[in-house]
């Protein structure tokens, strides 16, 4: 089994490392009884130490499947993989959710299965004090906001317009691997359907409301539909020969939105 957060080497390949985003991003905590720093796993400075393990890299292969986390960590991580010289390939391998969306824009290439998505938001942060205090913060996640606006800008070169980016962003939407080629937000289609086997647990933790929910239920519901049919050389719809091969991950995902 993945841990949920690991850079290892590559077994084929030298000067390739593989990098697992398999959990939330999560930033250092500290323990007040103990008066110690508890290093988390998916922090940027854990991953700042774990990739510089590796300075001949040339190649980075990173998988995701988080539904997101601190943002101050993710961006970070995000800017370190910018900076960083080796070409990188992004595979969403199940969701990659607010902070992990970003993460996912650092990759040169970001290839998405057809049952894979994304989930673009504004950021949200908690805050406590005074009036002065709080409308200071509400002014830094405008800040943040726009460097998060940045990033996905940056990869979709040109194929989405920052108004939209806006709009989506201000009504937490979530993206089908077909919505985000569109957008410039991914580059291809994986060759294989991700395993969504614990997909409903995923969406559980992420709170949909009902029309969310809706949404995305359609959104699936449509790329079910494509799978299952592939057309002649006249131009009409037929149906596969083995469509439960090619839509069984589909199926389970639509199942669980319906035991969630």
């Amino acid at each position: 089994m993945k841990k949920l957060w690991e850079i290892k080497q590559n077994a084929v390949s030298e000067g390739t490392i593989d990098m697992y985003i398999y959990g939330d991003v999560e930033g250092d905590g500290y323990d007040w009884w103990t008066d110690q720093v508890i290093e988390s796993e998916t922090s940027a400075n854990h991953f700042r130490e774990e990739l510089a393990k590796y300075p001949n890299a040339q190649q980075i292969n990173i998988y995701i499947n988080s539904y997101g986390g601190s943002v101050f960590e993710g961006t970070a991580i995000y800017n370190q993989l910018k900076r960083h010289s080796a070409h990188k390939t992004v595979y969403i391998d199940g969701f990659a959710c607010s902070i992990a969306s970003v993460i996912a824009m650092a990759g040169d290439e970001i290839i998405m299965p057809r049952n894979a998505l994304m989930m673009i938001h504004n950021m949200w942060m908690h805050a406590c004090g005074n009036a002065a205090e709080l409308r200071k913060a509400a002014d830094d996640l405008d800040v943040i906001n726009t460097a998060g606006r940045a990033a996905y800008m940056e990869k979709a070169g040109g194929k989405l317009a920052e108004d939209k980016l806006i709009e989506m962003m201000d009504a937490e939407t979530w993206l089908t691997a077909e919505q985000c080629i569109e957008y410039g937000l991914a580059d291809k289609y994986a060759e294989k359907d991700a395993d969504m086997q614990n997909a409903s647990a995923v969406l559980q933790k992420a709170n949909l409301n009902i029309e969310q929910r809706i949404k995305i239920q359609k959104s699936l519901a449509a790329q079910l539909k494509e799978l299952t049919e592939c057309k002649n050389p006249e131009g009409k719809p037929e149906k596969t020969t083995n469509p439960t091969e090619k839509t069984g991950s589909v199926m389970q995902m639509l199942a669980g939105f319906y035991n969630a």
